[in-house]
């Protein structure tokens, strides 16, 4: 099982700080950071957040969200064999040629260890400053994941669609990881588990504990043999709130979970404690 933790972006006052805890998590074990997306959060919002009971995510319109792939460049500068995973960006907001060139350049300077986590964005006056519709972002989502691996090929690009017309060129540098940079799905409503089989990598699932994710496994399953995928080359990833302890962990083994992420704010109010706690009691007993 592969321990991570998140947001390694969030509240994080100087370089010192987030390189400091990055660093520190490598030595102890951890396999991965990742980082949480928002471009802004307005101070009121009409939009649904859709995986907690009051519609409202944590955090306000003054969390300090550092920009994920410039945080995490700079864990990368920092480590040698953490890697580094967005969890998510909101792809369907992005520019999808721009993207793709700052994913590509990671993976580069990190020597093949970025995964890009992906969503299709639930806040839609964040999509309104952006100045990019809200409508069709799922049609738009799965669009960019083929042109951009597209991007990645080295190859000429040639992808016209509702969203994108490109022609005639390539892009360099190319990932370092064979096949481009993976993609991991996130989320777990509409037509995720048709997304996941699809055009993912591995999946992100916003779940807690295995009891929860289990019928949600079963659910993607179904999704690929619909679509002929082959349902063991998916990664699957989940939160996990430091609940049950090494039972908790045996338990998402059991259903094919291959990566737990720990939310820093469930580790305690002093993180590098936490770390410890979590390297010792977790960790160290895998």
């Amino acid at each position: 099982m592969k321990v991570a933790i998140v947001p390694i972006n969030l509240g994080m006052q100087s370089l010192e700080q987030m390189v400091g805890l990055a660093q520190l998590a490598e030595k102890l074990g951890f396999e991965s950071v990742w980082t949480f997306e928002h471009v802004m959060v307005p101070v009121e919002y009409e939009s649904r957040y859709p995986y907690s009971k009051d519609g409202k995510m944590g955090g306000g319109s003054d969390a300090a969200f550092l920009d994920p792939l410039i945080a995490l460049t700079a864990v990368a500068a920092h480590t040698k064999t953490l890697r580094l995973g967005t969890g998510v960006n909101i792809l369907s907001q992005s520019n999808p040629l721009l993207l793709a060139k700052q994913a590509a350049t990671l993976d580069l300077l990190s020597n093949g260890r970025f995964m890009l986590g992906a969503g299709i964005g639930w806040l839609k006056e964040e999509f309104d400053a952006m100045g990019v519709p809200f409508e069709r972002r799922g049609a738009r989502y799965d669009d960019y994941i083929v042109a951009m691996r597209k991007v990645w090929s080295g190859e000429v690009v040639e992808h016209h669609s509702d969203f994108i017309n490109w022609s005639g060129f390539q892009s360099y540098p190319l990932p370092v990881q064979p096949g481009g940079v993976p993609i991991v799905v996130g989320g777990a409503k509409g037509k995720a588990f048709e997304r996941i089989a699809r055009l993912g990598d591995g999946w992100f699932a916003p779940t807690n504990d295995a009891a929860s994710l289990a019928p949600m496994l079963e659910q993607l399953k179904a999704a690929c043999a619909e679509h002929s995928r082959d349902y063991n080359t998916i990664e699957i990833t989940s939160m996990w709130d430091h609940q049950g302890g090494l039972d908790a962990i045996r338990a998402f083994e059991d259903i094919g979970v291959s990566r737990v992420i720990v939310p820093l704010f469930a580790l305690g109010r002093d993180p590098v404690t936490g770390l410890q706690s979590l390297a010792e009691n977790i960790i160290a007993r895998l």
